[in-house]
């Protein structure tokens, strides 16, 4: 769908977070982090799988007690998804969550005290195929940064990030990702388009702390696509102050707006005006509700009158065009005999959304399966 995508993805080495792959032009991942406690093994395991079921690739814990690390062990058994630790200061905790089936940890080496326990972590990580994540964040720099720079500023950041990964280099261990976030866009910006000039690891995106629902899904939408224009970024997290859910729905709508990966349903709807034969800002937010479970690519245009509904639903899998009492339907660009009635549009548009789905699914699952077959032959 996406083929004519004219971004050109910085090149990176590869780890895996799990079975998820992540750089060397892997697809770029969607995480989320739990925001329940820990120790509190239902809940956590309960938001887990909902983060899971709207598409997260990977989903971030902390552990920031031992006591966590404990749950953290109950919780690994009872789900399937990657899940990356979020360590900050006690190597402990990081090699009692390796030993539980961690699959990333998230912990800067410099943060933990002597040599001779970052060591003690890495080996673990090499034994156990762990990789680690690097995270800087412009609202906790060391003080001599802080006085050398007098604010934070890209700069800062980078050398931040630098002491951390001059620290894995010199053990030997390359299987690292590296983030260096800010709620600032300009200074999260600024910051990993200098870290992507001095490194080949993965970056993992994020602008920290970006706020609520909507002004930190606006805020997400312009840090992170300006570098993922530059083709910057390996994994990405949404940072808001809302459902973890929200985070993993915003960020594939980020992906999806640049073409770099689609999950679920897009849809192309009109703002509406008083040409709108139906109700489309109701109808599509219902829709929107309705079909959240659905992970399929697709595209679907809801116009609600027949200026601009004829070519937006020529170019996509389904689409609606409005008109008095029964609207135009169309599938695979093409105009349909049959029409849809205003009345029940939600329901009717439901049912015929998830039975193309279900044919798209296995469409694109026998598409793939050719592709295997033809690698594996050698064609």
């Amino acid at each position: 769908m996406f083929s004519d995508n004219p971004i050109k993805r910085r090149k990176s080495t590869r780890i895996y977070v799990g079975d998820v792959p992540i750089g060397d032009g892997a697809p770029i991942s969607v995480q989320s982090m739990t925001n329940t406690l820990t120790t509190d093994v239902e809940a956590t395991v309960e938001q887990i799988k909902r983060i899971e079921a709207v598409g997260a690739d990977i989903v971030r814990v902390s552990v920031p007690t031992m006591d966590a690390a404990e749950a953290f062990k109950e919780i690994r058994k009872k789900v399937q998804i990657p899940l990356v630790a979020d360590i900050h200061f006690d190597y402990r905790i990081a090699l009692k969550v390796a030993e539980y089936g961690v699959d990333c940890l998230r912990i800067n080496p410099g943060n933990i005290g002597n040599i001779e326990r970052v060591q003690s972590v890495v080996d673990c990580a090499k034994d156990k195929g762990i990789p680690i994540r690097i995270g800087v964040n412009g609202g906790s720099l060391e003080r001599d940064l802080q006085e050398k720079y007098g604010e934070p500023t890209p700069e800062a950041l980078v050398e931040s990030a630098m002491r951390h990964v001059d620290i894995l280099d010199k053990l030997n261990f390359d299987q690292f990702k590296v983030s260096v976030k800010a709620s600032d866009v300009f200074l999260a910006v600024g910051a990993y388009r200098l870290l992507a000039e001095k490194i080949d690891q993965p970056l993992h995106l994020g602008i920290t702390e970006a706020g609520g629902l909507r002004s930190g899904a606006v805020k997400s939408s312009v840090g992170l696509g300006m570098l993922l224009a530059d083709g910057i970024g390996d994994t990405i997290r949404v940072s808001l102050a809302a459902d973890p859910v929200e985070e993993i729905k915003v960020g594939f709508d980020i992906l999806k707006s640049l073409r770099i990966r689609s999950r679920g349903i897009n849809f192309i709807a009109c703002p509406s005006c008083s040409r709108q034969e139906f109700d489309v800002i109701a109808t599509v937010n219902a829709l929107e509700q309705r079909l959240e479970d659905i992970l399929t690519p697709m595209d679907v245009s809801i116009i609600g009158c027949v200026v601009n509904g004829p070519g937006e639903a020529e170019v996509s899998d389904l689409g609606l065009t409005g008109a008095r009492n029964m609207s135009g339907f169309y599938e695979d660009g093409k105009r349909q005999k049959e029409r849809l009635a205003n009345d029940d549009l939600v329901t009717l548009l439901e049912k015929k959304i998830r039975a193309k789905a279900i044919v798209k699914a296995a469409s694109l699952d026998h598409k793939s399966k050719i592709d295997i077959s033809q690698i594996d032959s050698g064609e």
